[in-house]
């Protein structure tokens, strides 16, 4: 019984041989592995020539990826490889510290701002998730850089340059997000009021029986754009036409799927799209989603610009705290919380 302790998952794997009961999904919410596609038409847009002579058709491939997949990976992006080795590197270094050296940093209270935490609520949800995860703010990094890890040593320097970067990728991303959808160029940076960005890296150990339970299940991201960095093994899956989509891995690239707000945003020319995480029995995977979202106090709602009599706004006015604190409560679920905001 002692094992069941354990506030953390990696603490808990090294003790069992089979699933837990508590991580074992209903047989209707399994990962069905087998009927998982690859699919290799999966977009990935060059974006060096976002800011040169190609820029109009760099905007429409973003704009045709946004429509039709919600998902796309990017290269070129100007992040550069050392920052990205470093970021990976002390994240696992992180997750293979001592338990009692992890476990100064962990809290179940959402509210705190850097927490170790495990599986998604632990406070709300049934089934838990097969992962733990470090939560870092870092918008404006000044404000949350005291707070993170101290070990391991050089974790603030590389996790602070990382989410500098990334932060620089997702405004010239929602730059191009706008153009294609027809509006100013700061269209979605201006409704983000005074912006937010959230990290979490997120640590699945191998899991003795994956078909039985999920890293994460399936989900759409509250926020507006998250900007997603794996290691080389996959665990993402995307779904696309009724059907699981599992995305590889590209060294250096970055997986970008738009969220909720873009879609409130766009009155519906572009879906946040529905997606998981899942485990396998060999190896541990790493994986750092960068959220950018809007502050809690900005007001969502379609654009004007994107309303006529042909197409209706589709949802009501709401701040994005009154958002996320649904979303918090309700948990990763299929039925996304958009749907309560619909006119």
């Amino acid at each position: 019984m002692a094992t069941q302790m354990k506030p953390l998952l990696t603490d808990l794997v090294s003790t069992v041989s089979s699933v837990p009961p508590n991580y074992v999904r209903s047989e209707s919410d399994r990962p069905n592995l087998n009927e998982v596609t690859f699919d290799h038409s999966f977009p990935v847009v060059d974006l060096e020539g976002l800011y040169g002579p190609n820029h109009s058709s760099v905007i429409k491939e973003i704009g045709e990826a946004c429509q039709n997949y919600g998902f796309f990976q990017v290269k070129n992006h100007g992040v550069p490889k050392e920052v990205i080795d470093k970021m990976l590197h002390v994240s696992r270094d992180f997750f293979h510290l001592p338990e009692s050296e992890r476990l100064k940093n962990y809290s179940d209270d959402p509210m705190k701002t850097t927490r170790l935490s495990t599986s998604f609520n632990v406070k709300t949800e049934n089934v838990s998730s097969w992962r733990d995860y470090l939560r870092l703010h870092c918008f404006p990094l000044e404000d949350y850089v005291h707070e993170w890890p101290t070990n391991p040593p050089s974790f603030r320097e590389d996790a602070a340059e990382y989410c500098k970067n990334t932060g620089r990728l997702a405004l010239g991303l929602l730059e191009a997000i706008s153009e294609s959808l027809g509006l100013e160029r700061d269209y979605i940076n201006s409704a983000l009021g005074k912006h937010a960005q959230h990290m979490a890296i997120n640590y699945y150990p191998p899991c003795p029986e994956p078909e039985l339970t999920y890293g994460l299940p399936v989900h759409a991201d509250p926020n507006v754009i998250t900007i997603l960095l794996q290691d080389d093994v996959p665990g993402l899956q995307v779904r696309k036409d009724g059907k699981w989509i599992a995305v590889n891995a590209i060294p250096y690239t970055f997986i970008v799927n738009i969220g909720d707000q873009i879609q409130v945003l766009s009155n519906d020319s572009y879906r946040s799209v529905l997606h998981r995480a899942v485990v396998n029995c060999k190896e541990e995977r790493i994986s750092i989603p960068t959220f950018y979202c809007p502050s809690p106090d900005a007001v969502m709602r379609p654009s004007p610009q994107l309303i006529d009599k042909d197409h209706p706004p589709f949802y009501t006015n709401y701040s994005y705290s009154e958002y996320y604190q649904k979303f918090w409560k309700r948990g990763l679920n299929a039925e996304t919380c958009l749907d309560m905001f619909k006119i």
